[in-house]
């Protein structure tokens, strides 16, 4: 990839979530009194980032490490990712606003004799399960099996709910397509077409029996119960794509943002509406009235795999918070 679309996807979601990070729980005309044009907007100077990166980086290293003891799958990954997840649990620097699930969930995890379905929050499907999941989407190499089983384990681990799992599958997905170079013009279309292909598709090996722990009768109602509010959401987000005004709240379209398959549909319309800008896409995103810095965090992976590194101005780049970590992994990824 010599667009460098891993660096450019980790730079820009860091980016969306500094730039979301001040905008979350406000309104639309609070943000634009505040912060002036949503065109405008700039990043803040100390462009502090929340538990969103925090969380995309612990899945990051956990791939990583993963993939240097050998074949990625669930053996190999599932103890990193929760030694990962815990360190961020416990870290001093986990005071950016965390989600409720994840802390939950993480506390748990902390129990070395407690298997991670366990502690999996089966009734979750809030956006912390997917706003992280970018890295095995930009990873070369996976197969779609090794790449959807690890999207949906990363989101097992704090959110159970089969909507979440299917979410964070889509949004690798769609990083990976991107990356790859396909044309966001007919990208909703094929992730359809996979959402349709995956719609009873159970990974066993990933998973585990995590769906006993639901009220379903089988595994595959249980994954085919997430797949149909995606494809829900993705029917919405086709119509928004060619109808919606930019100067409008995409959440008023796709949702605010604060459940799984919302702040996927509402961080790619930002995307879709604005590809070859996404700076102003980025503006877009943080200009909502939603979960701002998780909607803007996808779009700015979802530029940032389009586009690459250039994608992103060099003065805002230079100052994200944790940007060695994250060009560290971008460079692993792109070499």
């Amino acid at each position: 990839m010599t667009k460098q679309a891993a660096t450019g996807a980790l730079i820009g979601l860091a980016l969306g979530d500094a730039l979301g990070f001040p905008t979350e729980f406000k309104t639309v005309p609070l943000i634009l009194n505040m912060f002036g044009p949503w065109r405008d907007m700039d990043l803040p100077q100390r462009a502090r980032v929340s538990d969103d990166t925090q969380m995309t980086l612990a899945f990051g290293r956990a791939l990583r490490t993963a993939m240097d003891r050998g074949v990625l799958g669930a053996p190999t990954l599932q103890a990193p990712l929760r030694a990962e997840f815990v360190g961020w649990y416990e870290s001093p620097d986990n005071n950016r606003a965390p989600g409720n699930t994840c802390l939950t969930a993480c506390g748990l995890l902390k129990d070395d004799g407690r298997r991670w379905q366990e502690a999996s929050q089966i009734g979750s499907k809030g956006c912390g399960a997917n706003m992280r999941v970018a890295p095995v989407g930009l990873v070369p190499g996976l197969s779609d099996d090794q790449r959807a089983g690890a999207a949906q384990l990363q989101s097992a681990l704090t959110h159970g709910h089969p909507t979440a799992l299917a979410a964070s599958d889509l949004t690798a997905r769609a990083v990976h397509l991107l990356a790859r170079g396909v044309d966001p013009a007919g990208l909703v279309g094929r992730l359809r077409s996979y959402a349709y292909d995956n719609r009873s598709r159970y990974h066993h090996a990933w998973l585990g029996d995590l769906w006993t722990r639901s009220q379903d009768p089988s595994p595959e109602q249980f994954i085919a119960r997430g797949w149909d509010e995606c494809l829900e959401i993705l029917g919405r987000l086709q119509e928004a794509v060619g109808t919606v005004s930019p100067e409008t709240d995409p959440c008023l379209a796709t949702g605010e943002g604060w459940i799984a398959e919302e702040a996927f549909a509402t961080g790619l319309l930002c995307f879709l509406l604005f590809p070859d800008e996404p700076v102003t896409a980025l503006r877009r995103a943080a200009c909502t009235s939603g979960d701002s810095d998780s909607v803007a965090c996808l779009t700015g992976a979802f530029a940032g795999a389009w586009l690459g590194a250039d994608a992103w101005p060099g003065d805002w780049a230079d100052r994200i918070e944790y940007r060695g970590d994250l060009v560290a992994l971008g460079a692993l990824w792109d070499a």
